[in-house]
């Protein structure tokens, strides 16, 4: 699922930033600067599609907007500066995390502001419809919303579809002295309705199997060869177990570390589906007040966001973190929609209140739809995370380099933003005994079985998925890839080096992926707990947030907060495994059988036999080194215990 301007679950199948000036990580405060009429102009609130080649002409006289009026806060710049510090091994404020409140009194905004921010709105004709401490909500018309943002609503095509946006870069009164930090909803792309109940979950998905029990245990011999041999079935599912084993959980559990886990909407059934889950697969069982839910008090755009969908993608968080982690606590944060503004209410639920250490998202969209003012909200909720001592984890995406999924090469966002730790996809080979083999980096061609059953078509086949990565267009290269990420990858677009994602990896591939248990509609519509195997970095991004539980367990529980700094710092150590994709060696290439129901469900409509091929990511490759498809690699057997305390 892709949808224009709304989240998309990443993985069931700019930041608007300053450049780096001496080495600061000087990100997610906006560029502002003072024009003739004596206004501070926002210049990253006019959307990227918004050119003159899109122009459709001046928006309609009725056209109405509901948008948000972001605020600075006192010291913006201060709270990037700390932020950092914070967040760097080598500084001295390395680890002096703030409270709440502290950043509130701080760097937050003050009731003053917010007083001439709302009056400033009102009198410009706009009604308030609501205020908190991180923007000021506002609805009007056309008229109110040139009067109060200095700029032209014109109408502009995008993906077929005409948006209205602002024809230039929106403005505020420089009597405002900065406290406006940017502006979002200017653009309406696009407008959705209402609705308020949650729909039933999805039909029910089986596999058919034959398994391997392990990575290569049962291998089809009576099948075609390819690649030099018989290729394994793929394995039925990997449980906790396993991927405790493989990425050196040692004894730690994430006992006194509190996961967040944020998604749109919430599944009726996650706290009986995890319980059921755990007893089935050997996790500890949860204790009492180990799983709760912060929900909102209403949802919306339940239709076009395939609220159904998002029961999935919530199980399977909640199941793999506690797999991993099974002493960790978890929090599920739910958004009331699919869309920017509920997403950020739910994040800013978890800094405002502090409601964890470790928060993983599995949600992503195109860096070509996000716009420069929401990319800055976001990293606001970002940086004060970061100075409370909390670590944000998105995944990195499904679709590769984007190119086949788009028609351009491009990365995801929010994953995006140099504040948050990019979750990019392993396929994982765990062997007997959970022994750990080898990965590659997640990249999947599909190559049918002919019907006589002698051959593979087309091998190595047509690309199915992969992990996401790339390097971005829009975020400059933050200080902690300097001397890590290649030239060739961070200069990719040009002369100035910028962001590459993914930050760190772990398993993706739904080939060697997960299993997961759910209650879901059965073909007699009853509602019925099933387990099936899955993958995608959605998986990814909460096996990397339970280790990094693991390692706060290993610091004596002292939180790690924003890791990248921390993750670049261990670059080249055996903490990581360095993951290519050719693991056997060079031109060595490899492969899953896969058996699946035709109906997707049972027998009664027969069966489609693949072959699915590890290592083959569009254009991005998994090499020697740093790489755009798992980063500075997986975590290794010494991941977890780098963490511990020197003395």
């Amino acid at each position: 699922m892709k949808l224009v301007r709304h989240r998309a679950r990443a993985g069931l199948a700019v930041a608007a930033t300053l450049p780096l000036v001496a080495g600061a990580l000087a990100m997610g405060v906006p560029t502002a600067q003072a024009d003739s009429n004596n206004r501070q102009v926002l210049t990253n609130t006019k959307p990227l599609w918004a050119t003159a080649r899109a122009d459709h002409g001046t928006a309609a006289g009725s056209t109405t907007v509901n948008a948000r009026v972001y605020l600075a806060g006192k010291d913006a710049q201060g709270l990037a500066s700390y932020a950092q510090g914070v967040s760097d091994p080598s500084s001295p404020n390395y680890g002096k995390y703030l409270t709440p409140k502290q950043v509130q009194d701080r760097f937050g905004t003050t009731r003053q502001q917010i007083a001439e921010v709302t009056a400033w709105l009102r009198n410009s004709g706009l009604t308030v419809t609501g205020s908190n401490q991180h923007y000021v909500a506002v609805s009007g018309d056309k008229a109110a919303v040139e009067k109060a943002f200095n700029t032209e609503l014109r109408n502009y095509s995008k993906d077929g579809h005409l948006y209205h946006a602002p024809a230039q870069a929106a403005s505020v009164p420089a009597s405002l002295h900065g406290a406006v930090l940017t502006i979002t909803g200017l653009d309406n792309a696009p407008k959705q309705s209402r609705h308020d109940e949650l729909p039933p979950p999805e039909a029910v998905a089986r596999q058919a199997g034959p398994f391997s029990t392990y990575y290569g245990s049962n291998v089809a011999k009576n099948l075609p060869k390819a690649y030099g041999g018989s290729a394994p079935y793929v394995v039925k599912g990997y449980t906790g177990k396993q991927l405790r084993a493989a990425y050196g959980a040692k004894g730690y559990t994430g006992k006194g570390v509190t996961v967040a886990i944020t998604d749109a909407f919430a599944s009726p059934y996650i706290a009986k589906d995890a319980a059921e889950y755990a007893k089935r697969n050997g996790d500890a069982a949860y204790k009492s007040g180990q799983f709760t839910q912060v929900l909102p008090s209403a949802y919306n755009n339940i239709d076009s966001c395939k609220a159904a969908g998002w029961y999935g993608e919530e199980t399977l968080d909640v199941e793999a973190v506690h797999a991993v982690a099974p002493g960790a606590n978890i929090v599920y944060v739910g958004a009331a929609s699919c869309n920017d503004p509920d997403l950020m209410d739910s994040l800013n639920k978890v800094v405002d209140n502090r409601l964890a250490d470790i928060v993983s998202n599995s949600w992503s969209d195109v860096e070509a739809n996000e716009t420069p003012d929401v990319a800055a909200a976001y990293d606001q909720i970002f940086q004060q995370g970061a100075v409370e001592g909390i670590g944000f984890y998105f995944s990195s995406g499904d679709n590769g380099d984007e190119l086949a999924n788009t028609g351009t090469k491009q990365i995801d966002t929010p994953a995006n933003s140099a504040w948050v730790t990019s979750v990019g996809g392993t396929s994982l080979a765990v062997g007997k005994g959970d022994k750990y083999q080898w990965e590659t980096g997640w990249g999947t061609t599909k190559a049918t079985l002919s019907a006589d059953g002698k051959n593979w078509s087309s091998l190595p086949g047509d690309y199915l998925y992969g992990a996401g990565g790339g390097t971005s267009k829009l975020t400059p290269q933050p200080y902690y890839q300097r001397g890590v990420v290649p030239d060739t990858l961070s200069k990719q677009n040009g002369a100035t080096p910028q962001r590459v994602v993914p930050d760190i990896a772990a398993v993706a591939d739904p080939s060697t992926g997960f299993l997961v248990g759910q209650s879901q509609t059965f073909p007699d519509h009853s509602v019925k707990y099933s387990e099936y195997r899955i993958g995608g970095t959605s998986l990814a991004a909460p096996v990397i947030s339970a280790i990094q539980a693991l390692a706060q367990q290993a610091r004596g529980g002292v939180p790690i907060g924003f890791a990248n700094p921390a993750i670049y710092d261990r670059f080249g150590t055996s903490a990581y495994h360095d993951v290519t994709d050719h693991p056997l060696g060079q031109g060595q290439s490899l492969a899953d059988v896969r058996v699946d129901f035709k109906n997707g469900f049972d027998a009664k409509g027969g069966y489609n036999t693949s072959l699915r091929t590890l290592g083959h990511d569009s254009s991005l490759n998994a090499t020697i080194g740093f790489d755009n498809v798992t980063g500075v690699g997986s975590p290794g057997a010494d991941y977890v215990l780098s963490y511990r305390p020197r003395h």
